[in-house]
Order: structure tokens, then C-alpha cells, then sequence
């Protein structure tokens, strides 16, 4: 069983910026791909970046590209989401997942854990 706690939400202003970091509990992390995905009021959850095992493979949703920058830690079980110039539309509850193997999955449904989210506000 894994475990995953998201924090560093928060309110901003648009074209501010906010980390975002998951850290999980139980063994193995390097063995899961991670992902982060987001779901805004009265919408699907959608894909926002996932990057592999190693680290050395990382994709993008193309609304986040040139913005957004995925990153993990293996030593301390974490994965980051660095985010700058944010945008109201960036406006989510952002949620860590983590898929058993590689590569990681652009679509929910492969994940096969979840975090609870963190909220992120952008005011315009």
C-alpha cells in the first residue's frame, strides 16, 4: 500500500509561482511512475505532467508546457511540481498519483494510488 500526501497549495496571484510536493509512505517508490493531475470546479480531472522512474523521462500536458516542471526525489520519496507563471485558469485541486512500472501514463485511469489534493488558487 502506498500513501500520498500533497502540500505547498495556496493562494497566488497570476504570474506568481508555487512548488508543489508529494511525498509518500511505504517501499519502493523508485518503482512507481508518478504523475500529477488537476481538477478544476465543474470539471474532469485532467493530466498535468508525469515523470518516470528515474526520473529521466518526463511529459507534459500542453496547457502546462514551457510553465510547469516535474521532478522527483527517490532519496526522499517526494515528487515536486514547480509551477510558474500561474494562470486563473490554473485554478485546481492538484493531485499526486502513483502508477505501478514505466512510462507514465498521460491518462487517470492507469494510477493505481491517490493522494487526497491541494488547493490552487490563482486570483487574476
Amino acid at each position: 500500500q502506498v500513501q500520498l500526501v500533497e502540500s505547498g497549495g495556496g493562494l497566488v496571484q497570476a504570474g506568481g509561482s508555487l512548488r508543489l510536493s508529494c511525498t509518500t509512505s511505504g517501499r519502493a517508490f523508485s518503482s512507481y511512475a508518478m504523475g500529477w493531475f488537476r481538477q478544476g470546479p465543474g470539471k474532469e480531472r485532467e493530466f498535468v505532467a508525469a515523470i518516470g522512474r528515474s526520473g529521466s523521462n518526463t511529459y507534459y500536458a500542453d496547457s502546462v508546457k514551457g510553465r510547469y516542471t516535474i521532478s522527483r526525489d527517490n532519496a526522499k520519496n517526494t515528487v515536486y511540481l514547480q509551477m510558474n507563471s500561474l494562470k486563473p485558469e490554473d485554478t485546481a485541486v492538484y493531485y499526486c498519483a502513483a502508477q505501478l512500472g514505466n512510462p507514465p501514463a498521460t491518462d487517470k485511469y492507469p494510477y493505481n494510488y491517490w493522494g487526497q489534493g491541494t488547493q490552487v488558487t490563482v486570483s487574476s
